[in-house]
């Protein structure tokens, strides 16, 4: 069975990590199967465990919490298709090959007041910044090009 971890970028690129039989321990300490160093992973944030034709997801008493399509658990039996949140980061698990395609997980929509859109809406016509496009300098963990590093025997 070829299974890997899908990170999903906020620019609609991807990563993926591939998963061995056995476990595989996901947080930000240096020993970890899957290192993520960003403040918000716990030092040991969850683990995979891939057994023959079985694959279960454990959080170990993260901070954050981890969640697998959108709820928050302790342990879980996790297939093919699965989002996976850990910290700020997406994942989607592939299992051989499936799924093929990849999408940008969408951000849950904030409902303005009606004042709030009011504002926007002028403040558009008589500032130009808010034609930029590009990112600032204030972007969130998320938005950063992260380096994930994988502890190899």
């Amino acid at each position: 069975m070829d299974v890997k971890l899908v990170l999903i970028k906020n620019n609609g690129k991807h990563k993926m990590f591939s998963l061995s039989e056995g476990s595989t321990v996901l947080g930000r300490r240096h020993d970890c199967d899957l290192r993520i160093p960003l403040a918000s992973v716990s030092r040991r944030h969850c683990q995979i465990n891939l057994l023959h034709n079985s694959i279960k997801m454990r959080d170990l008493n993260s901070s954050n919490g981890t969640f697998v399509n959108g709820n928050s658990i302790n342990e879980t039996d996790i297939k093919a298709g699965d989002k996976i949140k850990i910290g700020p980061l997406n994942f989607i698990l592939q299992v051989d090959g499936v799924p093929e395609e990849f999408s940008v997980p969408s951000k849950p929509e904030v409902k303005k007041s009606v004042n709030e859109e009011s504002e926007d809406a002028l403040s558009g016509i008589f500032d130009e910044s808010s034609a930029d496009s590009g990112l600032s300098e204030g972007q969130d963990e998320e938005s950063q090009e992260l380096d994930f590093l994988i502890n190899e025997d």
